[in-house]
C-alpha cells in the first residue's frame, strides 16, 4: 500500500493520470471505469492508479461520511462481474491532513486489456477514455507470458482452423464486447481473439479449445462432465442413466441444465384453500451453481478425469478434480474467500450468462436448499478434488 506522502504527492498533482478525486461514490458507474482505466495502466507506469472518494476536484476535503458499508461496497465492485478480467484493488479508510477520505488502490493489470461493460477504459493524460484498436494492441502485447495461468497457454499443435470460429463470434464476442465497439474497430478474427487473450503468442489457449473447439476433447481429454443416474444409494446399486457430456463448454451448460431438469422429481402439495403447490425434490438453482461451480474451478491439467455428477435416489454428489486454490482453505470456503485457478474460464462463464456474480455460489446454494426444504450440503475435500453432497428433500 502507498505511504501517507505517496499518496499526498498523487493528491496535490493535478496533471498526474494516476488519480481521480470523487466527492463521493454515489456514482458507481464512473467509479468502474476508473478502476478499468487504472488497471490497464497504458502509460505503463506499473504503479497503482488512485481514486480518492471524499475529495473535491480542487483538491479540498469534501467532510463525506467514510463508513464500513461504504467501504465495503467499494470492495464488492471487482466482484459484480462487469469488471473483466478481475482488477487488483485494495480499498481502506484514511485520513490526509486531517480530511478522512476512502482510498482505492487499483494495480496494473497482469492480463490486459480490462473491460468494464465490454469497453476497454485508459487514461489519456488527466481525462478518461475509449481505447482505440492501436491502443488495445499496445494492452495486449503487455502481458506477463512468464506467469501466465494454465487456462491462457497455448495448446501446441492447435490451429484457428481447429476452432469453431463462428460460435466465437455469435455466442461470445457479442457478448463480451459492446456492439458499438464491434462495429467501430472491423478487426480480423485473430485480433478478436487475442483482444479477449485467446490466443497467446498468436496460437489458441486452453480457454480456448474449451469454449470453441469442434473436438475440445481431444486437446483436453477430462474437458466433459460424467453423469450418472442409480437407482438405489449405492455404487453398485441398478443403473438408470448415464452419459459422457461432451462438447464445448456451452454445449456442457446447455445439456447439463436439460438432464438436471429432466431427472428432477416435482411433488403437488395441498396448501392453505385448496392451492396446490410443486415442490421439487432439489432446487434446480443450487444444482446449477454446485455443477457450474466444478466445471469452472475443477483443474484442467496433468489429469483426464472428467467433474462427475453421481444421482443416488437419496442425495447426489458433485465431484471436481483438483483441490482447493489459491487463498481458498477448507476453513474460509463458503465464507468469502475467493481465488481462481481458470480466471479465463471464469470470466467466460460469466460472459456467457452461467455467473451472476463471482464468489456468490455457495451462499447461492445453500439460500435454494434453505427455502426448498433440503438439508445443507455436505463438503469435503479428499485428496486432489471437491466432493459436494445435496441431500434429497424428504
Amino acid at each position: 500500500m502507498l505511504s501517507d506522502q505517496e499518496l499526498l504527492a498523487l493528491l496535490d498533482n493535478h496533471e498526474s493520470d494516476r488519480v481521480e478525486r470523487k466527492r463521493n461514490a454515489n456514482q458507481a458507474d464512473d467509479l468502474k471505469k476508473a478502476i478499468c482505466a487504472f488497471a490497464n495502466d497504458l502509460p505503463d507506469h506499473r504503479a497503482p492508479g488512485v481514486v480518492f472518494i471524499g475529495i473535491e476536484d480542487n483538491g479540498q476535503c469534501a467532510n463525506a461520511q467514510i463508513d464500513d458499508a461504504l467501504l465495503l461496497n467499494l470492495a464488492h465492485m471487482r466482484d459484480d462481474g462487469n469488471l473483466l478480467p478481475f482488477p487488483s484493488l485494495t480499498v481502506q479508510k484514511r485520513t490526509l491532513r486531517g480530511c478522512e477520505m476512502a482510498v482505492v488502490e487499483v494495480q496494473p493489470a497482469d492480463f490486459p486489456p480490462v473491460r468494464y461493460s465490454g469497453r476497454v477504459w485508459i487514461r489519456v493524460g488527466p481525462r478518461r477514455a475509449i481505447a482505440t484498436p492501436d491502443e488495445e494492441r499496445r494492452l495486449t502485447e503487455k502481458r506477463r507470458a512468464a506467469i501466465i495461468p494454465f487456462d491462457q497457454q497455448p495448446v501446441a499443435g492447435v490451429t484457428l482452423d481447429e476452432l469453431a470460429l463462428n460460435v466465437f463470434k455469435t455466442t461470445y464476442l457479442v457478448n463480451a464486447v459492446s456492439p458499438e465497439v464491434i462495429a467501430e474497430n472491423n478487426r480480423s478474427i485473430e485480433q478478436q481473439l487475442s483482444s479477449l487473450r485467446f490466443l497467446t503468442g498468436g496460437v489458441p489457449n486452453v480457454a480456448a479449445v474449451l469454449l470453441f473447439a469442434k473436438d475440445p476433447r481431444r486437446w483436453i481429454p477430462g474437458s466433459y462432465v460424467q453423469f450418472l443416474r442409480l437407482a438405489g444409494t449405492d455404487l453398485d446399486a441398478p443403473i438408470k442413466d448415464q452419459e459422457e457430456i461432451g462438447g464445448t463448454m456451452l454445449d456442457i451448460l446447455q445439456n447439463l441444465d436439460s438432464k438436471l431438469k429432466a431427472n428432477i422429481a416435482v411433488a403437488t402439495t395441498i396448501v392453505g384453500s385448496n392451492k396446490e403447490v410443486a415442490i421439487p425434490d432439489y432446487p434446480i438453482a443450487a444444482l446449477q451453481q454446485c455443477i457450474r461451480n466444478a466445471i469452472m474451478h475443477r483443474n484442467y491439467e496433468g489429469t483426464n478425469a472428467p467433474v462427475r455428477v453421481t444421482w443416488f435416489d437419496d442425495r447426489i454428489e458433485t465431484y471436481s478434480p483438483g483441490g482447493l486454490f489459491g487463498q481458498v482453505s477448507p476453513e474460509s470456503f463458503g465464507k468469502g474467500a475467493t481465488d481462481y485457478r481458470n480466471s479465463l474460464v471464469a470470466e467466460a462463464m460469466k460472459v456467457l450468462g452461467y455467473v451472476q456474480r463471482f464468489g456468490f455460489g455457495i451462499p447461492i446454494i445453500e439460500k435454494a436448499l434453505r427455502e426448498n426444504g433440503n438439508p445443507p450440503a455436505k463438503y469435503e475435500f479428499p485428496d486432489n478434488g471437491v466432493l459436494v453432497t445435496i441431500g434429497r428433500r424428504q
